[in-house]
């Protein structure tokens, strides 16, 4: 992965976790931790399977796969509080990053996460480079969430260019799959 390969497009999107942040090995501690406490086992494949969906809505897939009754929510908030007391573990993803890094201040780009903007945040700051992108769009400012293609058109309609002049930094296939679905080039940064 080379800037120069990203030269002719207008906008860059990058998703958080596991793209500009090496979190997804501290999000699944904190998955593992949280559900095991509530009697839910999550086993790491399934976890990185559902990268890009949003916190509450694991939970209430696993309990209901379970026939456990959880308040998913609640769950969510525990396991979203327990990740941010792991914060400091976080790293960068230095290619990931690099690319960022080429481009800030050149081109409109955006963060496009499934997270919550909590989460997000503390992640950007913890990584020192939460004033790299004007533009931050999470969970909470869409309905539909990844593999729907909302969160990525947000991003572009908020950094002001056309999706099809956008690319997406991207690790999961569920953030692969609303890529394509917004009509934008993605890149698989895994």
């Amino acid at each position: 992965m080379n800037a120069n390969d990203f030269e002719r497009y207008e906008g860059l999107i990058f998703d958080c976790d596991g793209t500009l942040a090496d979190s997804m090995p501290v999000h699944y501690v904190a998955w593992r931790d949280t559900l095991m406490r509530h009697g839910i086992e999550f086993k790491e494949d399934r976890f990185y399977s559902m990268g890009g969906m949003p916190s509450a809505k694991i939970v209430a897939l696993l309990a209901k796969e379970r026939g456990l009754r959880v308040d998913a929510e609640a769950v969510a908030a525990e396991k979203e509080s327990h990740f941010q007391g792991l914060i400091d573990q976080v790293r960068p993803m230095h290619a990931v990053c690099q690319i960022a890094a080429a481009f800030r201040g050149k081109k409109p780009m955006a963060v496009a996460s499934g997270s919550g903007r909590v989460v997000v945040a503390k992640q950007l700051v913890a990584l020192q480079i939460d004033d790299w992108f004007p533009v931050v769009v999470t969970s909470e400012d869409t309905e539909r969430h990844k593999p729907e293609p909302d969160v990525f058109l947000e991003a572009a309609r908020r950094i002001q260019v056309a999706p099809e002049n956008c690319v997406v930094f991207e690790d999961s296939p569920l953030g692969f799959q609303a890529a394509a679905a917004a009509g934008m080039d993605w890149v698989d940064v895994r």
